[in-house]
């Protein structure tokens, strides 16, 4: 038995467990007995995000503190990352996700079904390659980065989207948490395509999970408030917090306002999520390993015409609202 096949029985045993002594008399209690399927995989979305909080306070954490980019000095912005985070990784977004998207991309799904359109197992690709978990594990993670990474190129490329996706780059003080720092509609657009991929690829819901756990490890360690870099080398094979740093860079790795206020500069750089070749191959790297910038978005440091200064928003609704009001104000503009 590999590895990650006893990893996967381990956290198997490990759900069944919590699903039957914890969850499943809630959701009896609640009087859902016809939800007992999707608690279970629920469980699965809990049970993971448990482990990468671990992960981050154990070991993120002291290397954030010991290894920082710069003091901090806006807790208060934190702490309302640290509440995107728990939202994410505790599944209370699943949840939500499940009770106002998953039946219309449950329909969706059904229809193209049934007009013919097929499924793409990719781990059946090569009899006798593909078959071996790792390997198949590791073709769907460069699959959905891949992915990922043109979903990142679009927020950055289209007014409507960046107007949701400024959200997470105007933390000025960048930490561990800052990664689910998102309009919830940003994380929703780019859940809905995930799903879509893996119902197009075939992709089973073990191994989907475990792969968007991974990926949201990493995300929280190149989001860190840590002065580290892996090397001219290790730069190209794995997304590191320097290189992600400077994506959000003011100036430098993304949007910039025009001097009259009303367009953007849709460019930027090191978009990855995991694997920097994307970057290089499609001409967006910037492997400047010196560079350790600060970050947020240009309307906030520098004002207007009329000297002021573009506001996100100090807590969490407020930053939702204003979110709102950005996207509105970008479709208005294209109309």
């Amino acid at each position: 038995m590999t590895l990650i096949e006893r990893f996967s029985e381990a956290f198997g045993t490990a759900q069944a467990w919590v699903f039957e002594s914890a969850v499943q008399p809630v959701v009896f209690g609640l009087g859902l007995g016809g939800f007992v399927e999707q608690a279970f995989n629920g469980t699965m979305w809990l049970m993971a995000g448990l482990i990468q909080l671990l992960v981050v306070v154990v070991l993120v954490l002291p290397l954030q503190r010991y290894f920082a980019v710069e003091p901090i000095t806006d807790r208060a912005a934190i702490r309302t990352d640290v509440i995107y985070t728990l939202l994410h990784r505790l599944g209370i977004f699943r949840i939500g996700m499940f009770f106002l998207v998953d039946p219309w991309v449950d329909s969706v799904l059904g229809m193209l079904r049934v007009a013919g359109l097929p499924t793409l197992h990719l781990d059946g690709l090569v009899p006798g390659i593909t078959d071996i978990p790792w390997v198949s594990l590791l073709l769907y993670l460069v699959v959905f980065d891949f992915v990922d990474y043109w979903i990142h190129r679009g927020q950055h490329r289209w007014n409507w989207w960046w107007s949701l996706h400024a959200l997470h780059h105007s933390q000025r003080q960048m930490t561990v948490w800052t990664d689910n720092r998102n309009h919830l509609l940003d994380s929703m657009l780019r859940d809905i395509i995930l799903v879509l991929v893996g119902q197009a690829i075939g992709i089973g819901p073990g191994q989907f999970v475990f792969i968007v756990a991974v990926t949201q490890l990493v995300e929280n360690l190149q989001h860190a408030n840590l002065r580290l870099s892996f090397g001219a080398f290790g730069e190209r094979m794995v997304v590191s917090p320097r290189f992600h740093r400077l994506h959000h860079a003011i100036g430098i790795g993304h949007e910039s306002t025009q001097p009259d206020g009303t367009g953007r500069h849709l460019g930027g750089c090191n978009y990855a999520v995991l694997l920097p070749v994307w970057d290089s191959w499609f001409g967006t790297a910037n492997y400047e390993l010196s560079r350790y910038e600060p970050t947020g978005i240009r309307d906030q440091v520098e004002p207007d015409a009329d000297g002021k200064l573009n506001d996100y928003g100090n807590g969490f609704w407020s930053q939702q609202w204003l979110g709102l009001v950005r996207l509105f104000s970008s479709i208005q503009r294209q109309t």
